[in-house]
């Protein structure tokens, strides 16, 4: 009688759960805020706690010399140096990257909605603001040396959070050209897809040569020259293979992957030095549009990371159709944590122009000649795989034949 009373009351405990769930998923956005906790209110609040790491460690970049004087008294900062500057956005990122880290492993596996691991992430607010705060809070308390290892690794963890971010855009792109492709939509999305694809074609070029106009106002400027005209070919090379009749992946895909392609472009000739002779209207002084374009790049970093967390079917190779029950979660856990993990590490690279070696100027983001080079390998990274992605099903195909 016991365990039957037991067990019945487990059962209804799950029902009401998952009663209380399907009115969530039913209702408005605030509605998830205002019913408790729950997953989907749980990743707002980890991205908020992850754009405030951000700004604590921007910070203490640009403004701890004068506001953290206390850190004179620590003798692992040597006078307070060593725990400002680049050395203490490390220090902030470490120390967020642990918490992150620590959530992956304690949350990695969850299937469903009423389990410990899964009230463990979308409960339990107060224990973790107060680990993560006292994690960044040790980090402070760590010698120089723990500090620049660390920094070595998080230059593999923030190429490793730029690879799953590249393979979560082509995955969107390529999932939305082949809904619009589908026997479903494919009279209802034909001519939207068409306009999709002839704006995306307008903006590349317009943009190609809006960076022609800006960044190469000098016959000299030969390495903005490359980069711009090597984008250039890279499109059309995309578009080639993608109308190849063997492939016949139309015009959308090639023209958004375009746009992030000359997107990535224009950000590594952005990131250059601001003292170079190629940059038209390159200004050295702080004023209002240089602390705007540094708020709308934190919130990208914040929001890059938010969407690719939540995304974690791009990494199933194994496409398996596989029916959803009621009481799954909405999404990897682990991997969300995984990716926000990473990310405390690219934030750090953004923040100290992935080289501890150079002082960073106040109000900037990711510049320097190291950035530079690390978004243009990116972007021919991001066409290496888009290709690969488009020829892959021929080349298996060929094998097994």
């Amino acid at each position: 009688m016991i365990v039957e009373k037991l067990e019945g009351g487990m059962v209804e405990a799950s029902n009401s759960i998952r009663h209380r769930y399907a009115k969530l998923l039913e209702g408005s956005w605030l509605a998830q805020f205002r019913h408790g906790s729950n997953p989907w209110m749980a990743r707002y609040v980890y991205s908020v706690l992850f754009l405030l790491a951000n700004m604590f460690a921007w910070a203490v970049r640009d403004y701890g010399p004068s506001a953290l004087t206390e850190m004179k008294r620590l003798k692992s900062c040597q006078g307070g140096k060593d725990c400002l500057g680049t050395e203490g956005v490390l220090r902030v990122s470490m120390g967020c990257f642990i918490f992150y880290f620590t959530m992956f492993l304690s949350t990695a596996g969850t299937s469903k909605l009423h389990g410990r691991k899964e009230l463990w992430h979308s409960g339990w607010w107060s224990a973790k603001i107060f680990l993560m705060i006292a994690l960044i809070v040790l980090s402070f308390l760590l010698p120089t040396q723990m500090i620049l290892i660390y920094g070595d690794i998080a230059h593999f963890g923030a190429g490793v959070f730029l690879l799953i971010q590249l393979i979560s855009i082509i995955s969107f792109i390529t999932w939305l050209n082949d809904c619009c492709l589908s026997e479903k939509y494919a009279e209802r999305c034909h001519i939207h897809s068409m306009l999709l694809a002839t704006t995306a074609y307008i903006v590349c070029i317009f943009g190609i040569i809006l960076m022609y106009i800006w960044y190469t106002p000098q016959p000299s400027c030969l390495l903005n020259i490359f980069f711009i005209t090597w984008t250039l070919v890279l499109l059309q090379l995309m578009t080639s293979v993608s109308l190849h009749p063997k492939i016949s992946a139309g015009f959308l895909t090639p023209g958004f992957m375009g746009l992030y392609v000359v997107f990535l472009c224009w950000s590594a000739i952005r990131s250059e030095p601001p003292d170079d002779k190629c940059l038209r209207k390159s200004e050295t002084s702080r004023d209002w549009l240089t602390i705007i374009s540094f708020v709308v790049a934190v919130l990208a970093i914040v929001i890059a990371t938010f969407s690719t967390g939540i995304d974690s079917k791009c990494f199933q190779f194994k496409k398996e159709e596989k029916q959803e029950e009621e009481d799954d979660v909405p999404y990897g856990f682990g991997f969300f944590h995984l990716v926000f993990a990473t990310g405390a590490m690219y934030f750090a690279m953004l923040l100290i122009g992935w080289n501890y070696h150079h002082p960073m100027k106040k109000w900037t983001i990711d510049v320097g000649w190291t950035s530079t080079w690390v978004r243009i390998v990116n972007e021919w990274l991001a066409v290496c795989v888009y290709l690969w992605m488009l020829v892959a099903p021929i080349v298996w195909k060929n094998r097994h034949t």
